[in-house]
């Protein structure tokens, strides 16, 4: 099977040469084509061009080849949401209110809210449940432009419910179009029976749940939350390390809530990403552009909650490349819309239109270790990408906050309906 699609307004972020990732100064460039075309051959982008050098193919002469017309509409490479907690039981639009009336996050979870409300109500959802709520989720965020998410643990905050989670991941990847990439979060936050005991909690998770995670192969990476009242960076080293052990590359939570020491341990393990950082300052800019780790930034995280924002654009003109993702989850960010999070990190992070299109593809792309395959347009990479209705420039989609501005959906090759 292959798809044809023909006088493509615009093509937006092709490459001629993969990148794995784009940095700095060059995150406000993209290369993109005007009236174009884009052949898709199975599963894979096979050629893209003008129009004009269409006339010297032979693809309209293919029998089998679907061929589309995107007369006045772009073509975007599908969004890559490398930050989420989709699987999740219930909601928490009652912290909504407490938050509203102005409660802080860290004063919710100590009233045993916050993670460890959704770790209760987990505890209490059957698996067949969670993944009924979590496959919606799913379908809403494809239908909303994103063809590859990263998904957490973490609300289990035991053996069996951790592992009750991973496996409801392993079911969404085997049943969606969707590339997922499962992390391993067991600590997000410490128990209410291991209150006063946080060591011994840390010891739980690397002793106890650990291994029965790798056993089953249930986790591609493993994360840490270390910030403050949450865990220490000895603790978040610790965790780490055993994951190392086990082969799970490490992504962080760090400094949301201060400057935690979280971006340097996570550099210490080679984090694919450190995600969060509303606290940073140059020491940890210096860090961070010394390695390979993808500083990622949550604007739906910080918006909802009322934080300080991450000094996104002192980090790019510093050389650092900005990854963006959604943070999907009940608490702190219950939206998982990442033209969305563009128009947040437009309008509170002074980011450009090309700066934010790079941060929610291909450097998310990267932070989930699939920049080889996914989040560009490239020959040879996995045929997911997004039709829009008739826009007039790149700058509408983040303009056009509140607007559903994408026509069609195609992921491996495949419309999705």
């Amino acid at each position: 099977m292959s798809l044809l699609i023909k006088n493509i307004k615009k093509l937006v972020q092709v490459e001629n040469q993969k990148q794995l990732k784009i940095s700095g100064n060059e995150m406000s460039k993209i290369n993109s084509i005007d009236n174009a075309f884009l052949y898709i051959k199975e599963d894979k982008i096979f050629d893209f061009g003008t129009m004009q050098e269409l006339k010297n193919k032979d693809y309209t002469k293919i029998t089998d080849a679907k061929i589309i017309d995107a007369n006045g509409k772009m073509v975007f490479p599908s969004f890559v949401d490398s930050h989420t907690h989709i699987v999740y039981a219930g909601s928490r639009e009652i912290e909504y209110v407490d938050k509203i009336k102005g409660l802080s996050y860290e004063e919710i979870a100590k009233r045993g809210g916050g993670i460890l409300n959704s770790a209760k109500l987990l505890h209490n959802t059957s698996e067949d449940e969670l993944y009924e709520q979590a496959l919606k989720r799913i379908n809403e965020i494809i239908k909303q432009g994103t063809g590859a998410v990263e998904i957490k643990s973490g609300y289990g905050l035991n053996s069996e419910n951790e592992i009750k989670m991973l496996r409801v991941i392993k079911r969404l990847k085997e049943n969606t179009s969707i590339k997922i990439k499962a992390t391993f979060l067991a600590a997000h936050a410490v128990p209410a029976e291991y209150k006063e005991k946080q060591e011994e909690y840390v010891n739980y998770v690397i002793n106890e749940t650990l291994p029965v995670v790798a056993a089953e192969e249930l986790a591609d990476y493993i994360d840490v939350f270390c910030d403050k009242g949450f865990f220490t960076v000895e603790q978040t080293d610790r965790v780490l390390l055993a994951g190392m052990k086990y082969g799970l590359r490490a992504k962080i939570h760090a400094n949301e809530l201060a400057n935690s020491g979280g971006v340097q341990v996570g550099v210490k393990y080679n984090a694919l990403s450190v995600d969060h950082l509303e606290y940073i300052e140059d020491k940890e800019i210096e860090v961070l552009l010394n390695s390979e780790t993808m500083p990622t930034i949550l604007p739906g995280a910080a918006f909802f909650l009322n934080l300080k924002y991450s000094p996104a654009r002192k980090m790019i003109d510093a050389g650092l490349p900005i990854a963006i993702a959604s943070d999907f989850n009940p608490g702190s960010s219950p939206s998982g819309n990442m033209k969305l999070m563009m128009s947040l990190a437009c309008v509170n992070y002074k980011l450009v239109t090309e700066e934010v299109i790079n941060a929610t593809t291909i450097n998310t792309a990267y932070a989930m270790g699939i920049s080889e395959e996914y989040g560009s347009i490239a020959k040879g990479k996995v045929a997911n990408i997004f039709i829009t209705k008739e826009i007039p420039s790149i700058e509408f989609m983040p303009y056009a906050y509140g607007s559903n501005l994408i026509d069609m959906v195609i992921l491996n090759g495949e419309e999705i309906s």
